[in-house]
């Protein structure tokens, strides 16, 4: 084989270019790729694909493999979790998010806890029926207003949940928002019971919200996903349907966060 470059490569010729495309050999179906497919691959002398190859030996990021060519290398493992780290949990979230979205039409909500208040992550909402409602991206609202709120505390430790509340201040923002503390801890204990939130009204008058916790990989509860739809649009007999199509978007993420950490 002659050492003269393809067209594409006197455009693209540098070590960089070369040692990126050797890397983007390997998929699914090509573990382990030989010199002589590295050199076929690259348009050079197999002589100058070796060259190449043992430079990224050199760097782990590729090893020789025991029966013989070449396979990814430790230094790959390693970006790889490094990536999987720089994912947050907006960009982990938000594809289940969209795709719950369109399938039920309505908005979508993410929200985590900061101390004492409830914080909108993210949102995803329907091309067809937004609902305007008080959560927008960044907005903070108190640990007793809406089903989000309510999940986020359900799976706290049960003195820790009463202490938050005691010490919160706890807004009515319709004549159906709880804010006795009694009240509010026998609602978290039927909320654990079942696995999700629902609350009609008590956030913004005529709004369903249907919530369910997120998990990290260590068990905790990190975040919440939840549906906000017009009472008329869902009906206390879609609770059920509604509610388990937001628990599998939860569990959805939760799947994938675990992906995205050590």
């Amino acid at each position: 084989m002659s050492g003269t470059a393809s067209p594409s490569y006197r455009e693209r010729n540098s070590t960089a270019d070369r040692a990126l495309d050797i890397l983007t050999m390997f998929d699914d179906r090509h573990l382990v790729v030989s010199g002589t497919a590295v050199a076929e691959r690259l348009g050079v002398a197999r002589s100058t694909a070796y060259r190449y190859l043992q430079s990224l030996v050199a760097g782990r990021f590729l090893e020789e493999a025991p029966g013989g060519g070449f396979r990814l290398g430790l230094r790959v493992l390693e970006i790889a979790r490094l990536a999987r780290r720089s994912y947050g949990l907006s960009e982990v979230a938000l594809p289940s998010m969209q795709e719950l979205a369109e399938e039920v039409r309505e908005t979508v909500l993410l929200t985590r806890r900061a101390g004492d208040l409830v914080v909108c992550v993210d949102l995803a909402e329907s091309g067809t029926r937004a609902v305007r409602i008080s959560y927008e991206r960044g907005s903070t609202l108190p640990l007793n207003a809406g089903a989000s709120a309510l999940v986020l505390l359900a799976w706290r430790p049960e003195d820790e949940a009463r202490r938050l509340l005691e010490t919160a201040e706890l807004r009515r923002f319709t004549p159906a928002t709880l804010t006795d503390v009694d009240a509010l801890m026998e609602r978290l204990a039927r909320i654990r019971r079942l696995g999700y939130s629902v609350t009609r009204g008590e956030l913004d008058p005529d709004v369903v919200g249907i919530a369910a916790p997120i998990t990290a990989p260590d068990g905790q509860v990190t975040a919440a996903v939840s549906v906000a739809a017009l009472a008329s649009r869902a009906y206390p007999e879609a609770e059920a349907e509604f509610a388990q199509k937001v628990r599998a978007t939860a569990s959805e993420i939760s799947e994938r966060l675990a992906l995205t950490t050590d």
